[in-house]
């Protein structure tokens, strides 16, 4: 490391001005800083629309964010996307930019001339009097919070800075002023918890915190720096002491400015925690860096030449961050390799340089540390070189090797060993590592204290690992799984779950670690110890959210081996929720279970229906074997078994029985019950009715009906049918029951059915009933009553003379049907006097008399009902149909029945009036009159030709419905009815508003020449109405439509019209003549000129009667009908005969289009005299400037006038008086379209003047298309470069030029154009396109140079367009377009294709695709590069589908390295393509080492093929294979066939099977291998019996080679018999021991009563209901 290194590292971490930030945008009240995550700057350019903020993002490549954003000052979160923005100094808005919506806002009584964030969720506002705190993200939101005034020291200060203490406890102010000559710091230092504030000069300050030697806490510290006139200093000073902690003394040091940096003073301040370092920076640049502890300077150097007017630290608190006036934007931060190397050049700095290693962990002072701690240990200062370990420098000196030293030492006299003096020296440190960790912890357990343990772990002094909880495992399981948890031993932390009985937190951890322990071996571990906390577990790992996690059949295997059915049961049922058919087993595994074991739980298991999927018939059989027919039934699909347990309904639920009989089919159910009838119809009848009731409907009524009778059970019949009658709607049901019940002797319930129910045959009914001749003839009446048969009830009653019961149905049952019973008694020839007193009997007011009538009236006795209605009426019945059968009777008696008509009013007149028609019509016309039936009346008069009693009863109707009836077309009475209306019923009538109603009616029935008959007798001869003035106006009216003729008589003849009313009437009617005599003879003088001129449209008629009356009115009104005639000149005369200016704006025009300029001239004066309009001044101008009175129109701009001087220029312009429009633009400076003037009036150079001094696009647009046109390309030049500036005119620049062909005069303008201040991305662009068209060699030179600033994608397609590859290709690349880049050089690989090159883009595409596609490219045109590409695409590729690929081609071997490379990822497609590759080139050796290194590949098919190999190395790899995946006798026949006797006896050797190794023995003694014989029984010692051993032997002469395998076999069998007999005495010795010892016991007090003592084995436990199930008393043990 060189000497002079400098102990910092400085960075440009950004050039704000290369980010399209302007320099004048960089400064104190503009950009803000406010961590190292964001810089915000607020922009506005002149020539921008509005205002910006653009955000720069330092963590994210100096990502720049814009947002169009109008505020006073926007500053950014520390780490968020989060703006705060002020507006008008008040209104405070914050919002988080990546969400896009408002987090908080607040408006605030003062201006706010200082924020910013002082932590993550707060602002700091300061306003002109007090200091406020904002918690922008608190929820609900709250408003800032005062928190102090400010002192008076800050009055007139420029606020730099506000600063906040970690724990909000003290704040900071700090403000600057200018005075004599000097900027002058005042701060506000401010306590909290004190209230009190205090006024310190300084310009900068900071908080910071630093951990003092020997002190238990940290200390707080407040340092802040000040320049006066006479001196500058830096203090330090402590806050808040704590009592625990030595006292901080106060430290002063002075800070050195060079002699040239007379007004430099310091102006920002940041601490460091991580080092404890103050870095302090000045206006003039300078950084100086200070040690916080002891405020010692440590460096000082300028690192910028402007003013650095915002700072922050950076993240880690390491450094800090600043930006200066240029905007750059610097990071100074301590170099770690350095610091201490240059602190240690100077001797007087070496504690300093220890200190800070040690407290930050810095390298450079580890030489020195090792030799003082030596020193220390050699000398005996324990405790000092324990201190000496304990800080050194990344700890580099706390080494096992360390704490062994320590550990030998003897204790000092009275005191600790220095062992634990070192290890409090550590743990006063900080935190111990894991090896200093695990024998503190190892010490203090053997001492049992484990307290400290936990104590330890709780302040994390310990580092927790696997030996540490090992050594606690003994003493404390649960601060075992503490340790194993933060140590993160996932194998070790479940066993300590299971153990504490943490059973819910073992699948937490499991899902957190992602560690897979055994989980059946834990269930079984766990019910050992506790089988309810297993059940609890179990359940927990098949219900986990991502799948079961443990086979339910293994768990249940566990629980069935130690008897706990209980327990297996409990977990089943958790376990089978999901009832899904895969479980159908298991469901049967339980209920079999249970059904032989508690045929109870089962019983509740099967009636919760809680499965589907089980063997049904296996659990039927088993429910019936166990007596339970009710869940037998549930389950049997046998017919006959169904119908053998059927009937055991005494042992059936009546309730389920009925339910379980909805299950079955109609023939089945039906088949049972008759099963059950037939077995025991006593016992099954209730049973049997019961299910016929409730499912009547699905087995058919009938068929039902027919089992009952079939077994003649009238009770079962009645009951069935009698639960369902009421429901159903079959007659034949009904009847059945009728006669079930009459059977049954129940007549009160053959009475309600007869009365109730609607669905019987009536006729059927009331046979039946005839023929069973009850007692009681009730029923039979009401069958007849409500069917009405009453004629054969009568006829029925009568004849059997049952007179009582026909007074009985008359008077009490149904009274209402006495008149039908009255007929059918006068139709049998009753005699008159019983049907009398019959009618007597009977109460008036329940007869409906008009049946009464009716009945009596068809058979012509209606006399017979006289003293009846007298009767009734003297009893006060006041019916209506009374009073209609009396009149009935006056009529045919013709007793004064108009009298009765006229004067009594409560008959039914419409119904009397029927009555009358055809026997006296006066009579009807006298009822329809009384009751106004209109029609009915209307009808009998038109029949009659009673036209006048008609029209008179009209008339007095006043009703317009019935007017407009009897007035219609259709009605041919209508002449007659009319004749009479105006013949007799209106001149009798003297009602007005009658006879209007009349008049209406025959307006509104278009009868005009009859109403004009009527009006004109009614008001031109003498009436009551002859001076009304609605009727003269009807009058008037009807005669315009009917007789235009009539109408001028008439205005001369009545006056009392509506003179407006009628006048519009008639001009409507064209009757314009007669309104001009209207208007006339009212002297309205107006509307008579507007009939003329309108209507009449005589001009000349107007024009002489306006000189008749000469009013202005008229004039004004004659002279807009002249100007619309095209009569100008008239027009206009007029117009000022009236001094009208009116409508000088329809004047104007019609004179301009006629060309009547000096006419017009004459006008406008008049108009001037009296109105100032603008557009009289602009017409006045635009005549002179026609007929090129130029100087008259100079002399009249010049004048005073409201002319509009740039609508009449444009209007010049237009019109081509250019001179004209040249003086109009003079005369106002309109510099934009004098250019364009000039443009006509070809002077050039006079328009690219004006047009500089408009300064507008559409001038220089215009001027600049003049100057091409005219080939002056120098003033052309002038006006483009102002052009294309502005990128949405250059297209349209470019596209002008190249369609005159002049392309280098278009590139020389964008070459010129490029050194603009405001250049473009669309001039570099367009400029390129230019090149790749008319100069392509150029193109890639302008690329180089340019392509930052060029619009990528469109100079993409202009260089596809000009086939410009390698251009292409370098665009595609600096615009991160890999993908392409990558696509292009393989479709132009004859021009733009480079290895090298094509390399380094193709690992950079995002499309996996390419990665292929470029492969088959390689293959096809440069196979030799392929292994190359492939050696870089390796781990993007999937190594299958390339494999795949190659091998479809067929063209593998060439990808035979890149195989090989990747074989280590054992993937089937690379393991095959490599055997396939060595087996064709025939290399055995490494073949075999594939398949002996990597097993993924087809072991069958590949030993297949190789046993077929005419090789014997691939066929010894063939027997290895199969050897390998456990087909031993393949492997055998294999080595036996290529006499690889050796392989053979290995592979029987690893098979471990008896069977394979006795035949491979029995072959070699067979082949006569008695070497192969011998090394059998060697290799295979364990597995070969005996006696085959010495039956081959004695069979074919091998003793001497078995010999050495028995001797060892005897050996074996002596040795363990002999020890089986040790075995056997030390036992017998220990039971006779134990049997003396328990002899000499005494029987009572050698242990506990047997009542205290409790059970000597655990009781069986019941279950614990986990299912719902209560528990029953089934005579079940618990297991």
């Amino acid at each position: 490391m060189a000497a002079n290194a400098l102990p910092i590292r400085f960075t440009e971490l950004l050039q704000l001005t290369s980010t399209e930030i302007d320099q004048k945008s960089i400064g104190f009240n503009s950009c803000t800083l406010e961590s190292d995550h964001y810089i915000c700057v607020r922009q506005a350019l002149p020539d921008s629309d509005q205002p910006q903020v653009i955000i720069v993002n330092l963590k994210n490549n100096n990502e720049i964010i814009k947002r169009p954003i109008k505020a006073d000052s926007a500053i950014m979160h520390w780490y968020k996307q989060v703006i705060a923005l002020k507006a008008q100094q008040r209104t405070l808005q914050i919002f988080d930019l990546e969400r896009k919506l408002k987090v908080n806002s607040n408006t605030m009584m003062e201006d706010v001339i200082y924020w910013k964030w002082y932590n993550a969720d707060c602002l700091g506002l300061v306003t002109e009097n007090s200091v406020f705190h904002w918690n922008v993200f608190a929820q609900p939101p709250v408003g800032p919070q005062k928190v102090f005034d400010r002192n008076s020291n800050l009055a007139g200060c420029q606020i730099i800075n506000y600063r906040v203490n970690e724990d909000d406890k003290w704040m900071a102010v700090v403000g600057i002023t200018q005075q004599q000559g000097r900027v002058v710091g005042q701060m506000q230092l401010y306590s909290r918890e004190r209230g009190i504030s205090q006024a310190i000069e300084a310009h900068a300050a900071a908080f910071g915190t630093i951990r003092m030697e020997g002190a238990p806490a940290d200390t707080r510290v407040f340092t802040f720096a000040v320049r006066t006139a006479t001196a500058a200093k830096l203090h330090v000073v402590e806050i808040d002491h704590q009592a625990s902690n030595p006292v901080f003394p106060k430290k002063q040091v002075d800070v050195y400015f060079p002699p040239e940096a007379v007004n430099d003073f310091p102006v920002a301040m940041q601490v460091s925690q991580k080092y404890s370092i103050i870095y302090m920076v000045t206006k003039y640049g300078f950084i100086h860096l200070y040690d916080l502890e002891s405020a010692t300077c440590i460096f000082m150097n300028r690192i910028s030449s402007e003013t650095i007017f915002t700072t922050a630290p950076d993240s880690d608190s390491a450094g800090i961050v600043g930006v200066n006036r240029k905007g750059q934007v610097l990071s100074v931060s301590v170099d770690e390799n350095t610091i201490i190397p240059y602190l240690l050049q100077n001797p007087a700095n070496s504690a300093l340089a220890l200190k800070l290693a040690s407290r930050a962990g810095l390298p450079g002072a580890d030489n020195l540390y090792a030799q003082q701690f030596e020193q220390l240990y050699a000398s005996g200062q324990y405790t000092e070189a324990a201190k000496v370990a304990a800080n050194s420098p990344r700890g580099f000196l706390r080494t096992p090797q360390t704490t062994a030293r320590f550990q030998g030492l003897p204790a000092q006299a009275g005191g600790l060993t220095p062992h634990l003096q070192y290890f409090g020296t550590l743990l006063d440190k900080g935190p111990l590592n894991k090896s200093e960790s695990i024998e503190l912890g190892r010490l203090v357990l053997q001492q049992n204290r484990k307290h400290l343990i936990e104590k330890w772990l709780g302040e994390n002094k310990l580092e927790c690992s696997e030996e540490l909880g090992d050594a606690a495992q003994p003493y404390d399981p649960a601060l075992a799984l503490r340790i194993y948890s933060a140590a993160n031993v996932p194998y070790k932390v479940i066993p300590a779950l299971a153990m504490t009985g943490q059973i819910g937190a073992i699948l937490p951890f499991v899902k957190r670690t992602g560690y897979q322990p055994d989980f059946v071996m834990l269930i079984r571990n766990i019910v050992a110890n506790n089988p309810e906390k297993g059940v609890e577990f179990a359940n927990m790992l098949i219900n986990d959210e991502s799948g079961p996690l443990v086979d339910v059949e293994r768990v249940v295997d566990v629980f069935q081996s130690q008897n706990l059915y209980q327990q297996a049961t409990a977990f089943l049922l958790e376990a089978l929720k999901p009832n899904i058919p895969e479980q159908g087993h298991l469901q049967t595994r339980l209920l079999e279970m249970n059904l032989i074991n508690a045929p109870q739980v089962a019983d509740a298991i099967l009636g919760n229906q809680m499965f589907s999927y089980y063997d049904r018939a296996r659990i039927a059989q088993l429910c019936e074997n166990a007596g339970l027919y009710q869940r037998a039934l549930e389950n049997w699909d046998d017919p006959a078994a169904i119908k053998r347990n059927v009937v055991r309904t005494d042992k059936l639920p009546p309730d389920w029985l009925v339910e379980f009989f909805g299950r079955m089919s109609l023939e089945q159910s039906l088949d049972c019950m008759n099963e059950m009838l037939k077995v025991n119809i006593r016992q099954n009848l209730h049973a049997v009715y019961q299910i016929a009731t409730k499912y009547s409907e699905l087995l058919g009524p009938h068929r039902l009906i027919d089992l009952f009778e079939k077994y003649r059970t009238a009770e079962g019949l009645y009951y069935y049918l009698g639960s369902i009658v009421n429901l159903s709607e079959d007659p034949e049901v009904v009847f059945k029951y009728v006669e079930a019940a009459t059977a049954m002797k129940q007549i009160s319930e053959v009475e309600r059915i007869c009365r109730d129910n609607n669905f019987y045959n009536p006729e059927k009914m009331k046979n039946f009933l005839k023929e069973a001749k009850l007692t009681e003839q009730l029923p039979l009446i009401i069958v007849c009553d409500r069917f009405n048969f009453i004629h054969d009830l009568v006829l029925y009653l009568y004849q059997n003379q049952q007179f009582k019961s026909i007074e009985v149905y008359v008077q009490r049952i149904n009274p209402a049907r006495a008149p039908f019973v009255i007929g059918a008694l006068l139709d049998v020839d009753c005699e008159e006097s019983i049907i009398k007193n019959l009618l007597q009997s009977v109460d008036p007011t329940s007869i409906p008399i008009d049946d009464l009538v009716s009945e009596v009236e068809s058979r012509n006795r209606l006399k017979l009902l006289l003293p009846f209605l007298e009767a009734t009426l003297a009893l006060g019945n006041q019916q209506q149909a009374v009073y209609n059968a009396l009149a009935k009777i006056y009529i045919d008696s013709n007793n004064n029945p108009e009298k009765f008509l006229k004067e009594n009013d409560m008959y039914d007149p419409l119904t009397v009036g029927k009555y009358c028609e055809k026997r006296d019509p006066n009579l009807a016309y006298i009822a329809y009159r009384k009751g106004q039936n209109d029609l009915e009346l209307i009808n009998i008069t038109n029949e009659n030709s009673m036209y006048k009693a008609q029209a008179r009863y009209l008339l007095d109707r006043a009703d317009p419905e019935i007017w407009a009836f009897v007035l219609n077309d259709n009605n041919v009475h209508r002449r007659s009815l009319v004749d009479q209306v105006i013949a007799t019923a209106v001149p009798e009538s003297t009602e007005p508003d009658k006879v209007s109603v009349a008049v209406k009616a025959f307006l509104d029935a278009d009868l005009p020449a009859e109403l004009i008959e009527l009006l004109e007798k009614i008001i031109l001869e003498p009436s009551p109405f002859s001076d009304n003035g609605n009727l003269q106006n009807l009058l008037m009216l009807t005669a315009s439509k009917a007789d235009k003729g009539r109408v001028m008589d008439y205005i001369n003849r009545l006056s009392n019209y509506n003179a407006e009313e009628i006048a519009s009437m008639c001009i409507t009617q064209g009757m314009f003549e007669e309104a001009f005599e209207i208007y006339k003879k009212e002297d309205n003088h107006l509307a008579a000129t507007g009939i003329l001129v309108d209507h009449i449209v005589s001009i000349d008629r107007a024009q002489e009667y306006a000189e008749r009356v000469e009013t202005p009115e008229v004039w004004s009104k004659v002279a807009k009908a002249q100007l619309d005639g095209v009569r100008i000149a008239d027009a206009i005369d007029s117009y000022i005969r009236a001094e009208d200016p009116s409508n000088h704006n329809e004047v104007i025009e019609y004179a301009t289009q006629a060309g009547k300029d000096e006419e017009l001239i004459k006008y406008l004066r008049m108009a001037r005299k009296t109105q100032r309009e603008p557009s009289i001044d602009t017409a006045l101008a635009f005549c002179y400037a026609r007929l090129d009175q130029l100087s008259q129109l100079e002399d009249f701009l010049q004048s005073s006038n409201v002319a509009d001087v740039e609508a009449s220029g444009d209007k010049a312009y237009e019109e081509g008086y250019h001179q004209a429009a040249k003086i109009f633009f003079t005369s106002i400076s309109n510099w934009a379209k004098l250019a364009t003037t000039l443009v006509h009036l070809e002077d050039y150079q006079a328009a690219v003047e004006c047009a500089r001094k408009a300064n507008s696009v559409k001038v220089w647009k215009q001027v600049n298309e003049a100057c091409v046109a005219k080939k002056e390309f120098r003033l052309a030049q002038i006006c483009g470069l102002n052009l294309i500036v502005h990128a949405e005119e250059l297209q349209d620049l470019v596209r002008q030029y190249e369609r005159n062909g002049y392309f280098d005069e278009l590139i020389s303008l964008l070459e010129a154009g490029l050194g603009l201040e405001r250049a473009h991305k669309g001039m570099f662009t367009e400029l390129g396109i230019a090149l790749s068209k008319y100069h392509p060699e150029r193109v890639m030179e302008h690329l180089k140079l340019f392509w930052a600033r060029i619009n990528v994608p469109k100079m993409v397609r202009a260089c596809e367009e000009a086939h410009l590859w390698p251009e292409l290709i370098f665009l595609y690349c600096h615009d991160d377009e890999w993908d392409n880049a990558a696509l292009a050089m393989i479709e132009r690989s004859a021009d733009a294709w480079e290895h090298h090159s094509f390399k380094d883009i193709v690992v950079k595409v995002a499309n996996l695709e390419i990665y292929y596609r470029a492969l088959n490219f390689y293959r096809e045109q440069q196979p030799s590069l392929l292994t190359d590409l492939l050696q870089a695409l390796t781990p993007r590729i999937d190594v299958n589908r390339v494999v795949r690929m190659f091998k479809k081609s067929d063209d593998h071997p060439l990808i035979k390295p890149f195989l090989l490379n990747v074989q280590t990822q054992n993937k089937r497609a690379v393991n095959d393509a490599i055997n396939d590759l060595l087996i064709e080139e025939e290399d055995y050796k490494t073949l075999r080492d594939s398949t002996e290194n990597y097993d993924n590949y087809d072991a069958v098919e590949l030993a297949s093929r190789l046993e077929k190999h005419e090789l014997v190395f691939f066929r010894q790899i063939a027997a290895n294979i199969y050897r390998k995946n456990k087909r031993w006798e393949k492997s055998i026949a294999l080595s036996k066939q290529d006499k690889l006797y050796k392989d053979a006896i290995e592979t029987a050797a690893i098979s471990n099977k008896t069977d394979v190794v006795e035949e491979l023995l029995r072959y070699f003694v067979d082949i006569g291998s008695r070497e192969c014989y011998v090394g059998m029984l060697y290799s295979c010692y364990d597995l070969i019996p005996l006696h085959v051993v010495m039956e081959l032997s004695w069979r074919h002469g091998l003793h001497d080679f078995s010999m050495p395998f028995m001797i060892n076999y005897w050996s074996q069998q002596a040795a363990t018999i002999q020890a089986l007999k040790k075995d056997n005495e030390e036992r017998k010795a220990r039971e006779a021991k134990e049997q003396k010892e328990e002899d000499s016991t005494p029987i009572l007090g050698g242990s506990r009563l047997m009542l205290t003592q409790g059970v000597s084995s655990p009781m069986p436990t019941p279950y614990s209901q986990t299912n719902g199930i209560t528990p029953q008393p089934t005579g079940f043990r618990a297991f």
